[in-house]
């Protein structure tokens, strides 16, 4: 007999149908796979065979083949057992055929029991909008399908639960879906700029960065707050659309860190990795490719702490996706994409020793030391970098006042007026802040008037900047304008971002 049931698998963030077909006929018995499956696959036979023997149903002994259309494609992971035992005991007549409208998904235990898989939602995502409707899932991955809207989740925590809904014996009720509304609710309290005593300078410059998604370097000595001004930054950035939240949370359930007892992040994500992270950690890939730091912090920030102490080669791999908002990953079978469209926090210290320029601790750095230090930054990629801006001492009148700074609500009631601004500008051009404008549309959007043309010349000769580095500063300065409510660029927008990037010369050449 033959018997076809419906699946699912993964290309990046992407989904593609899989038809799971068995034919069972006469002959020597033998259970093979094929389709281009991996190791995984594979060994789904065994757990396959065990699971419907555990659940009270007979296996075949007969000539049993499972093909996994289409044969073209890759596939991967455990979550095949669930559709390949349904199609084999479906062959066997033991239950009906499933609808044509049904989809399976899952890893099974060897006694029948249905276990956790990754990347449950962007599979419901990609079936749900071929039109598929019934998705039969992990029951502890059923909140996380069911964010969804429409689609009809059923949990299955056992296979034997399964084949008696199939049955009609027993039924499995679907999985209540929430809205985004009541999920959002439930974030945890974020960090906020209240606490942050002085560095007013450097408030300012994040606040610019959040406006218009810039990316941040922040130089100051040890023990200036650098850390704790990247860490409220998601405080003052704008709330996650249901769009975005959908990107985010597919990309995290790929990669296996969404948690169970939520089923979207709702909040922008804050990436914090250590220095020693490999460049695959950073980039993403490895043999079974899943998203690295760049695409978890996909719509939210990325923080890298100490940034020449990280692998130059894990530096430099971030250059293209800083650019192209994306990761792209070769394999010979397939090419990968994920999304990486996120805010980049540095932080560094201005010398090995931490403390040139300090006016209280003397550097004890030889000049030799504090250029090899300084070289471990590329040019390319601190061009890629919008604002730079040093984090000095704190004084103590500063700390030991108890009057708290302005809170983290105001300023992003300011950032969101200037995004609201940014929405509106570019509505129709699929880009959504500053920091996206292309080279072509500078001139559209950022033009200048003499005399801020004149201050830019002026800055561009003396500070030996690239090309690149005059339009991010023409980007910051939109930014600046646009949190000030004019329409224009003026000059004084165009002198505060030429401001943030006189680190370029101060420290780098």
């Amino acid at each position: 007999m033959l018997a076809k049931v419906n699946s699912v698998g993964l290309i990046g963030i992407d989904g593609f149908a899989v038809s799971v077909e068995v034919d069972i006929t006469g002959g020597l018995p033998c259970f093979e796979i094929v389709g281009l499956g991996d190791a995984a696959v594979k060994e789904a036979r065994e757990r396959v065979r065990s699971g419907i023997k555990n659940s009270g149903y007979l296996f075949p002994s007969k000539k049993l083949i499972v093909n996994m259309a289409p044969a073209a494609m890759r596939k991967e992971g455990a979550g095949y057992d669930l559709p390949i035992a349904v199609a084999v005991t479906a062959a066997t007549g033991q239950i009906p055929a499933p609808p044509g409208n049904t989809v399976f998904m899952g890893e099974l235990s060897l006694d029948g029991s249905v276990n956790h898989i990754s990347g449950i939602l962007p599979m419901v995502i990609a079936m749900f909008e071929r039109g598929y409707r019934d998705f039969y899932v992990p029951e502890s991955a059923a909140r996380e399908a069911a964010v969804v809207e429409n689609a009809n989740i059923y949990p299955v925590s056992r296979l034997s639960e399964l084949f008696a809904h199939l049955r009609g014996e027993e039924q499995i009720k679907p999985y209540e879906n929430e809205r985004f509304e009541d999920i959002s609710s439930a974030n945890d309290t974020l960090l906020d700029f209240c606490d942050v005593k002085g560095q007013e300078s450097a408030k300012r410059a994040l606040e610019i960065a959040a406006a218009g998604n810039h990316n941040v370097l922040l130089i100051g000595p040890p023990g200036t707050g650098k850390t704790m001004l990247a860490q409220r930054m998601p405080s003052i950035l704008p709330d996650l659309s249901f769009e975005e939240a959908l990107e985010v949370s597919k990309i995290h359930s790929i990669a296996g860190t969404l948690n169970k007892d939520v089923p979207l992040i709702t909040g922008r994500p804050f990436r914090n990795p250590h220095h020693t992270i490999s460049t695959v950690g950073l980039s993403g890939g490895g043999t079974v490719p899943k998203p690295g730091e760049l695409s978890l912090a996909h719509n939210g920030v990325l923080f890298l702490d100490e940034l020449p102490e990280f692998k130059r080669e894990a530096l430099e791999v971030m250059r293209q996706p800083l650019e192209d908002g994306r990761v792209t990953i070769s394999r010979v079978n397939a090419t990968l994409t994920y999304p990486c469209n996120l805010m980049l926090i540095a932080s560094m210290n201005p010398c090995k020793c931490g403390f040139l320029g300090d006016t209280k601790r003397q550097c004890t750095c030889t000049p030799n030391q504090i250029n090899q230090y300084r070289a471990k930054i590329s040019g390319p990629l601190l061009d890629r970098i919008d604002i730079q801006v040093e984090v000095g001492n704190v004084e103590y009148d500063d700390l030991a006042g108890r009057e708290k700074s302005e809170p983290s609500s105001k300023i992003k009631e300011r950032v969101n007026n200037a995004r609201q601004i940014q929405r509106k500008r570019y509505a129709g051009y699929k880009i959504y802040s500053n920091s996206q404008l292309s080279a072509g549309m500078l001139s559209e959007f950022c033009g200048i008037d003499d005399e801020a043309n004149n201050i830019l010349k002026m800055a561009f000769e003396r500070m030996g900047l690239s090309a690149r580095a005059h339009s991010r500063i023409l980007k910051v300065a939109r930014t600046i304008a646009d949190l000030a409510g004019e329409q224009d660029i003026k000059a004084e927008h165009i002198a505060e971002a030429i401001q943030y990037r006189n680190l370029d010369r101060k420290y780098f050449g």
